[in-house]
């Protein structure tokens, strides 16, 4: 557990700045489920990966693939790490734990995720998704057969 406060990414946000306060931005737009304004954080030909390898390029496709796995997701900001390249690329670490909803309205909260974005130019090229939900999914569905 990190030193740092746990935050919602829009108030972890406003403690940073740069490549931290843009992914950050981002991904509070994306848990406000304002496509518009995360739209305006990434490049035309933006990549992202899921878990299992699921790809997207889209953030309606984005938005769309959540709403299966989950009711609501959000997320408390643990950490914010930052890696700058000689190219100018800025590799962004956003460290914390989910919080939510499964589909059937079950509560869950404290599963483990890390964001990694390459932000170059000002917006985010790529971003790879880690988390354990699956796992927490896995294991209530062990512990509660049905």
């Amino acid at each position: 557990m990190s030193s740092e406060a746990i935050l919602s990414p829009a108030l972890a946000a406003e403690r940073h700045d740069g490549p931290k306060a843009l992914a950050l931005r981002y991904l509070a737009a994306m848990e406000r489920r304002d496509i518009d304004a995360a739209r305006s954080f990434i490049a035309a030909d933006a990549a992202f990966v899921f878990p299992g390898g699921a790809r997207r390029s889209d953030l309606a496709a984005i938005v769309a693939g959540s709403s299966g796995r989950y009711r609501s997701i959000a997320k408390h900001i643990e950490r914010c790490d930052l890696c700058e390249q000689r190219d100018g690329t800025a590799i962004v670490y956003v460290l914390g734990g989910l919080y939510g909803r499964w589909p059937d309205g079950t509560a869950f909260s404290g599963i483990r995720f890390v964001d990694r974005f390459e932000i170059a130019g000002g917006s985010i090229r790529r971003q790879d998704v880690w988390n354990d939900s699956g796992e927490a999914r896995l294991a209530a569905q062990i512990s509660d057969p049905g």
